[in-house]
């Protein structure tokens, strides 16, 4: 992976209550790896729009995250433990920064916790939990590193990566807020060291959105015609006899028309001779779709009739219309069909490139030569029943304002002792190893009580200075917060910690610990590196 490492000095300035809430912390800056993720306004947008369009489907489609399994569910130990590298120290929460906080015995969730949706390398649809944090420009989500590096695909960031405070059920009340810059522990980035499963990611201000359902609309054919986005034509077969007498009557422009129905046609798994003159089939040059790494592999195209080399632009890329195409060229497409290839390309249809950028939507695509054999061709004739139109969805952007603003933003603390009370949210979801399924992740839960110096007996994460919590909650709960001193009524604390395992301590198959990384003075600076950085809005 590509990492921008922060010199030592002069690149992150700490001003007013960053300074301050971080005095003694002096990690080296090259512990703070960082990514950025959408790299511009149009980009955004776009993201946003993914997972908001059709009412939010795709966010409803999302399900928890999945990096472990039953096998990684396991006692937590007594050996081992953290070891705090500076001094204690705080950051208050937003609205907080001179105040002292006070007791409630009421139990309120924080307006600040939310999921976070992304799309991992499988192209699979996920959420985690997590929440704002308090950093100079409002703009930062905390959550766990496996929610914004994808260590199961071993690539870069998670694509398409949204924080969603609030979220239930595909509602975004306070807005989508796209990640521009993630940033985590070198450790973590470069090793999947897990005693580092921290990130935090600076956040565009929140897109809201207003929209009008698409219909399908009968127009004429000139209006048929002049329309660009998607339609269809109804048809009746009918009887060559019938389709002569209509030609006749309302001549070659009236409401009738021919399909050609393309003969049997067979792929040619190897190189295939050309048909002679008394040969009763044809062979067409057509297009296989292939990534472009498979792509560059290929051979240059000759004039043999073989497969697998670079194809052509008289390639024919769909049989059914007889649409050539040529290889690796960026082409100009449509918003519609941009967002067409988008979703394609998160299931894996589509092998292509597919970018906004500048104002506009561009694709590539890669083919290479496949010969096929094409018997004799029979035609079907049509009545015109009717052209119709489709209406796209009409999104209105709005800016929705900084995320700080809207939800307010947790405080920050690090190197303190364990035995402490701390209030954990998240959105749990998963079954537990036995198969029984107590959450639904449709609403966020907590757990409450004091953290121990316990790890977790896991090699393979390397895991060795984990804290630990007695809790049941399972998988969908990663990234969410460990909030110490939590006031009730104020709904605000300090993020200590975020979930990232879950163990089975007395070995019924059922989680009853969580654990987090120990927030140190290394947490601290990956923290202060991200809590100093703008973002900016994407919508006027």
């Amino acid at each position: 992976m590509k990492r921008i490492l922060l010199p030592a000095s002069g690149a992150v300035l700490a001003t007013g209550l960053l300074a301050a809430g971080l005095a003694g912390t002096a990690q080296a800056a090259s512990d703070v790896a960082s990514d950025p993720m959408a790299k511009n306004a149009a980009v955004a947008q776009s993201i946003a729009q993914y997972w908001a369009e059709s009412n939010g489907a795709a966010l409803r489609a999302a399900t928890q995250s999945n990096i472990w399994d039953n096998k990684d569910v396991a006692k937590l130990k007594s050996t081992g433990g953290y070891s705090a590298d500076t001094k204690p120290g705080v950051v208050a929460p937003i609205g907080e920064e001179k105040k002292t906080a006070t007791k409630s015995q009421n139990v309120n969730m924080p307006k600040t916790i939310g999921k976070v949706f992304f799309v991992n390398s499988k192209g699979e649809r996920k959420w985690c939990s997590a929440t704002s944090i308090q950093s100079k420009y409002r703009n930062l989500v905390s959550t766990a590193g496996h929610c914004v590096y994808d260590t199961a695909g071993n690539s870069d960031v998670m694509s398409k990566w949204v924080f969603v405070p609030g979220y239930y059920q595909g509602k975004a009340p306070w807005g989508i807020y796209v990640g521009k810059q993630a940033f985590t522990h070198y450790d973590f980035d470069v090793y999947e060291d897990f005693d580092r499963d921290y990130a935090f990611v600076t956040v565009y201000n929140g897109l809201s959105f207003s929209s009008t359902k698409g219909g399908v609309k009968q127009v004429n054919k000139a209006e048929f015609d002049a329309f660009n986005g998607e339609k269809d034509v109804k048809l009746e077969k009918i009887t060559k006899d019938e389709y002569d007498a209509g030609v006749s009557k309302y001549g070659p422009e009236g409401p009738y028309t021919t399909k050609t129905s393309k003969g049997a046609v067979n792929n040619v798994g190897h190189d295939y001779p050309k048909p002679g003159k008394d040969d009763t089939y044809s062979l067409q040059l057509t297009g296989v779709e292939v990534t472009e790494y498979d792509y560059k592999k290929a051979p240059d195209a000759t004039d043999a009739t073989k497969n697998g080399e670079k194809c052509p632009s008289w390639c024919v890329i769909n049989l059914a219309t007889g649409e050539k195409g040529q290889s690796a060229k960026e082409f100009a497409i449509s918003e519609a069909e941009y967002k067409e290839l988008v979703a394609k390309k998160a299931k894996g249809e589509f092998l292509g490139f597919v970018e906004a950028k500048n104002g506009g939507w561009y694709k590539t695509q890669y083919w290479v030569k496949q010969w096929v054999k094409i018997d004799a061709d029979s035609t079907d004739y049509f009545k015109i029943v009717g052209y119709f139109i489709k209406t796209p969805d009409a999104f209105g952007f709005k800016d929705a304002g900084r995320l700080g603003d809207a939800v307010g933003g947790q405080g920050f603390a690090y190197n303190q002792p364990t035995g402490k009370y701390v209030r954990v949210f998240g959105y749990p979801a998963a079954a537990h190893p036995d198969g029984h399924k107590n959450f639904t992740g449709i609403t966020p839960k907590w757990c409450y009580g004091k953290t121990t110096a316990k790890t977790v007996g896991s090699a393979a994460k390397k895991i060795e200075e984990h804290i630990a919590l007695k809790c049941s909650m399972t998988e969908g709960a990663d990234g969410g917060p460990w909030l110490l001193k939590y006031s009730n009524t104020k709904r605000l604390g300090y993020v200590n910690g975020v979930t990232s395992t879950f163990n089975d301590q007395d070995g019924n198959d059922r989680v009853d610990y969580i654990s987090s990384p120990y927030f140190d003075g290394e947490t601290a600076t990956v923290y202060k590196a991200a809590a100093n950085v703008w973002s900016g809005k994407i919508a006027g």
